[in-house]
Order: structure tokens, then sequence, then C-alpha cells
């Protein structure tokens, strides 16, 4: 995987079509599948993630959780608004769909920054951490204003999310901390108390249910210190994408530095991808990555065959279409190096299916 950027693009995306084709099997495999229903019998708490694209943000493997049991919503540069027309339908829908069958839903809404050098942080805010801590409380309250600012049921938590240590910081709802980066993982027997004090407001089954991830996490860094201390794990801070993923259903590319991904929820899609060809371009003329092409790949989730697939190719097509139009209009010599793939992607199996262009 490490010389990937540098290999030609049909062989990139030979790769990325394989990466997709093991994710999709692993996760509807009898083992992966056993594991996520003992899980959720053990901890009935539906658990969704705002995140930003950024392939580092690996929540699910940060906090040692099966696939498959987080709910991910991901964007460029980790900016949302639930005033977005189709972000706040398909969050409603996913809190709906959990509350009808008696289970709560935990939102986790964050932000990401690197202690050891600002350009780790969050090229969305432009590094600026307190920009994006910002974004998120906006984010909280508007999460409260939909679902109700009581908690008995939605909690919106903002949690902060160390890169370099890929560390959990909790935010309390007196402005308190909790760093995870701080605690040892011999000490895990502490965080249940320290929970209570941070969040005494957070139903007691749901506090339950968010000890696992920080007790996961806590595994988690001591492992990824373990590597940095046998010098196995490279801080690698370089643009070098070469694809831009427009749509839903991108688990498979938890990799850094792979993909721009574009979640089809704002109002104005074509700005987001307006930044996202420019860093492509950037990264073919600096020769960061070949300047053979680059690859679009439009996906779009469904639940069920039928009507439901049907929607899900009509949809994945316009996106493909709409984004292909703008990269053409503004990106003319990009757009010549452009491969387009479009895919829906069975959300039961996670299984990517290619369809004709």
């Amino acid at each position: 995987m490490s010389n990937i950027h540098s290999k030609p693009i049909a062989e990139r995306i030979d790769w990325l079509l394989e990466l997709a084709h093991r994710h999709g099997k692993a996760f509807s495999s009898p083992e992966a599948w056993l594991a996520r229903e003992r899980y959720l019998a053990e901890h009935p708490t539906a658990i969704a993630v705002l995140k930003c694209m950024d392939g580092r943000i690996n929540i699910p493997v940060a906090t040692n959780t099966p696939t498959g049991i987080l709910m991910p919503f991901r964007n460029l540069g980790g900016m949302f608004d639930l005033g977005w027309p189709h972000l706040g339908e398909v969050l409603s829908h996913h809190v709906l769909r959990m509350t009808s069958t008696g289970r709560r839903v935990l939102i986790l809404i964050t932000y990401h920054w690197s202690k050891g050098n600002r350009l780790r942080g969050c090229a969305g805010f432009n590094y600026d951490t307190e920009a994006a801590i910002a974004h998120t409380r906006e984010i909280r309250s508007q999460v409260e204003h939909i679902f109700g600012s009581g908690h008995g049921t939605v909690y919106p938590l903002v949690c902060g999310f160390e890169t370099d240590d890929e560390a959990l910081v909790i935010h309390g709802t007196d402005n308190t901390m909790l760093d995870l980066a701080d605690i040892s993982a011999s000490d895990k027997t502490a965080l249940e108390p320290r929970l209570d004090d941070l969040l005494p407001d957070m139903p007691i089954q749901m506090r339950a249910d968010l000890l696992p991830l920080m007790h996961g996490n806590l595994e988690h860094i001591a492992q990824v210190r373990e590597q940095a201390r046998r010098n196995e794990r490279i801080l690698d801070v370089e643009h070098r994408e070469w694809m831009i993923c427009l749509g839903r259903g991108f688990d498979f590319l938890h990799t850094p530095n792979i993909a721009l991904i574009i979640g089809p929820y704002s109002p104005d899609l074509a700005d987001p991808l307006r930044k996202a060809a420019g860093i492509i371009e950037g990264n073919m003329k600096a020769g960061r990555i070949p300047d053979d092409g680059f690859l679009l790949l439009a996906s779009v989730p469904y639940d069920e065959f039928g009507v439901d697939r049907a929607r899900a190719e009509l949809k994945s097509r316009f996106l493909s279409h709409f984004a292909a139009g703008v990269l053409s209009e503004e990106f003319d010599a990009l757009a010549g190096k452009m491969f387009k793939h479009t895919a829906v992607l069975d959300w039961r199996s996670r299984s990517l299916e290619l369809l004709d262009d």
C-alpha cells in the first residue's frame, strides 16, 4: 500500500476495487455478523459519527469497535449544517429508525488536530483547531434544536481526535475535557466515575455503551505508541490524493491521503468539488502523484432490492454526471485525465457494485 500513490492509474483503480471487495467480504462473513449481533445485544445504543473525510479519522479502528456498529457521516473538511435538506433528512431518518426499535442515539460530533505539527491538523479549517471546535458546538446546538435538549433519547457529544496518538478527547457538559491520551490503559477502571462526572445528563445505558469505545481507545493508543517506539509508524502529512469520491458508502477507504470524500449533503456540491479538483491538480503538478489520471467515484447505498436499489442507481448516476460536468467546465485539462466509475453499495453486505457508465 505504501507505494500505491506512484503506480499507474489503472493499477491504482484495480487496487481500490480489490480493497472494496475485501472489505465487503470481511463485513459479510459469519464471524463479523455474529460479532456485530453480540455487540449490539450488549450495547444497544445506536452511535453515529460526524467526521472529516480524512482517512486518518478511523473511529472504529481507534476504538477497537466491530465494523458496522458506528454509522458514519463524512464530508470534506468535516463541515456539516443540519439545515442542509439532504443531511437533515438522512440523519433524521437514521434517528427515527433507531428510536422506533427502542434504541437511544449517541451522535459523536468530531474534530481533529495533531499535537506534533499544526499542519497535520484539519485543512478544512485551515488548521485552526479552535474554529473546528466552535463548528462542532454549532452542530451540537443544531442537533438539540431538532431532537431536544433534554438528551433523554438523542445525545450530541463533541469529541476531539488527536491524530498522532489517535486519541479521543471527550468534551463534558461544563466545558471540561477528558483526554484519553493522558490515561494509562491500566487505569481504565477509573473511566466510569470520571465519565459520570463529565456527562451527568447522559442516560446511564448510554454512558455504559460509550465506555467500551473509550476502553478500546486506550488499548489502541498504547498500540500506536508502541509502533512509534519501534519506528514502525510513519506520520504522513503530504497530500497525495488521487481520487474524488462523491456520495456515501466509502468506509473501505479509511486510508490516509488516498481520497477526497464529499458527502452528498450540501446544497452546493460544486464548491467542494472545485476544492477537491484543485488539490488533485496540485498533487499532479508537484509530482506527488503521476499525472496519468485520477478517479472520480460516485456511490449511493441502498437497503433493499427493487425500488430502493433502482433509486440509488439513478442518484449515483446523477452525482457522477454532475461532478463530471463541474470538473469539465472549470478544470478542462484535469478533466481530460478523469477516469469515472459509478456504483451503488448494498448497505447490508457493504458490497460495492459498479454500474455501467
